[in-house]
Parts: structure tokens; sequence; C-alpha cells
């Protein structure tokens, strides 16, 4: 009812109603959670109250609206965008939303996997899309917090298109995660100089690419050198949320490119070409999840404070 700490959440019953024309009734087997989720708690990103909290989750269609086929009932999906620009998230039993927006689980995927694809999958996919995909074969490509839910997805495919990744993490044991997802190098970005890493990684004349969830940072390697000339930063995030100086000089004369995207406002050619390719990955079983911690959903509190203290790997709600 109001934003504040994870002290906040409590568990009510509301009703969940009918699903109207062109849209599905989804019964949850499980809900991912992500920091978008804590900023929405504690009011960085403030919203309506009261507020039914999450973003994405999967689960099996029970029920459709007029206009839809009953042959969807009865099938495993995963869902995106579940509380974008609409009040009710799926940190719930039940969600109604449009048919659209849940996807087909492909049978050899879990349902706890399926709840970390609208967020954490779509935005790797996006990403790497973005950063050129079979053209980053060869190419040196540093991928910020390389450990995260997001950054190991991406140093997956980015590994996968032939790519060389070296990775920001913040422990030895974030190191380990990073490198059985592909990465080559890490750098402890707490306690080393991260410029002076990717200047050697890449013999000096700095990375082909930057895949970065925090431009605030990045924006100062990438003036400094640490990105080469003609390369590009993709940038889906930043730690500061007001505005970030940049240097231009050294923008305009290396001729650096810069790309940002929010995952949650795609281009509908873009979200159907992400989602279609999520689901290939996911059949072709290309992907590694890390499941780092789960809950019930009664368990929602110490779900959130997990995810505030960095938990590695995924946090899912199983219902």
């Amino acid at each position: 009812d109001e934003h504040g700490g994870p002290e906040k959440l409590k568990l009510v019953t509301l009703t969940v109603g009918e699903p109207g024309p062109g849209e599905i009734r989804i019964r949850h087997k499980a809900v991912g959670l992500n920091y978008i989720d804590v900023y929405q708690r504690a009011g960085l990103y403030a919203l309506p109250m009261p507020l039914q909290m999450g973003m994405e989750a999967s689960g099996v269609i029970e029920a459709v609206g007029e206009g839809l086929s009953k042959q969807r009932v009865g099938e495993r999906v995963w869902i995106w965008n579940a509380q974008w620009q609409r009040p009710p998230g799926p940190a719930s039993e039940f969600i109604v939303l449009p048919t659209t927006q849940a996807v087909k689980l492909p049978d050899n995927t879990d349902f706890a996997a399926g709840a970390c694809m609208g967020i954490p999958g779509l935005t790797a996919v996006q990403a790497v899309h973005l950063a050129g995909n079979e053209s980053l074969r060869g190419k040196k490509v540093l991928v910020t917090g390389a450990s995260s839910a997001v950054g190991h997805y991406i140093t997956q495919l980015v590994t996968q298109y032939g790519g060389q990744v070296i990775g920001t993490v913040g422990s030895e044991q974030k190191a380990v995660h990073a490198k059985a997802a592909g990465a080559i190098e890490t750098i402890f970005y707490k306690t080393e100089p991260v410029l002076e890493r990717l200047k050697a990684f890449s013999g000096g004349r700095g990375v082909d690419v930057i895949i970065d969830m925090d431009f605030a940072t990045a924006s100062q390697w990438v003036t400094q050198g640490g990105l080469a000339p003609h390369g590009q930063l993709i940038g889906y995030g930043s730690n500061v949320v007001g505005d970030i100086p940049l240097t231009f000089r050294p923008l305009l004369f290396n001729s650096i490119g810069l790309k940002f995207f929010l995952v949650y406002d795609l281009l509908p050619a873009d979200r159907t070409w992400c989602v279609n390719r999520t689901n290939e990955l996911l059949a072709a079983g290309q992907l590694k999840h890390t499941i780092g911690a789960n809950f019930s959903l009664d368990q929602i509190v110490q779900a959130h404070e997990a995810v505030e203290a960095g938990q590695q790997g995924n946090v899912v709600i199983d219902l």
C-alpha cells in the first residue's frame, strides 16, 4: 500500500476475474524477481498504489476470452511486460493479460527458467542483437556484471557467436560463474583497475564492444580509451538515475557508437524477433539457467531481500 522496504509487502486475496476479448487467464507456476521489483517497491520508480508486484512469470493457460481458440487452454507459457503500463503484476497465483504477451514455453524448459525470460532473457537477446550477433566473431567484448542474471545470458550468447568476453564481477565466486558461461577473463571491478585490464586484454586499443548495465561507470571507460575506435556501447541500465556527463571529443574523434534500449519498450518488430529468438535458444537447449534461490509466495519479503543482497542467479517464486 506504500513505498518502502521489503517489510511493506503483504499477501492479500484479490478477485482475478474472467479474461475479456483477446485476453487469457494464466495460473502461475513460477514468478521471476528482478531489481525492477525492488525499485518499484522502494519508490524509485513510483507507481500508483496499491501496487501488485512483478513483471515476468510462467504458467499454464486455464481460460481464454472471446475471439481466441480454446486450444490454448492447457498451454505452458512464459510472459513478458506483465505489469508494464498496466496495474496488476504477476507476483500472484493468477493473472489476466493479452494473449500476445504469453509465449509458448518449449517442452524442454521448466517453469523456473521460463519465469526468467521476460526480463533477463529478452534483455540479453536484444543487447547481443544490437551488438551484431554473428558479426561479433573474433571481437573482444566487455560484459559488465557478467555474473548477473542478464550478464550470464549475454556472456553465453556472445561466446556462441564467437566473441571473446571479459566480464566485470564482484567476487571470486561470481568470476567462476562468469567463466562457466564462457568469459575468457574477469575483472574484479571493486579492487582492480578496470581500464588498465581492458587495454591489456585488447592489446592497448580498447575492446570492440561494451554491453553494459551501468552507463554511469562505463561511460568513463569509453572516453578514456577502454573502447576501441569505431567501437560501440550497448546500454540497458545505469546505477545513476539522474544526468550523466559525457566528454564529447573522444566520442567524436573515435567514431564511437552508443545504443540504448528499454526491454519493456521494444518496437513490435524487435519484440517479435527477440521472442522468437529466445524460444529458438530454449528449444535448442542453448541457454544455461541459474536459479539462485527459490521462495514461496508467502516468502516474498525474503525473496526481495535476496534480490537486494545481490543473490547470484535468478530469484524465483514457486507456486
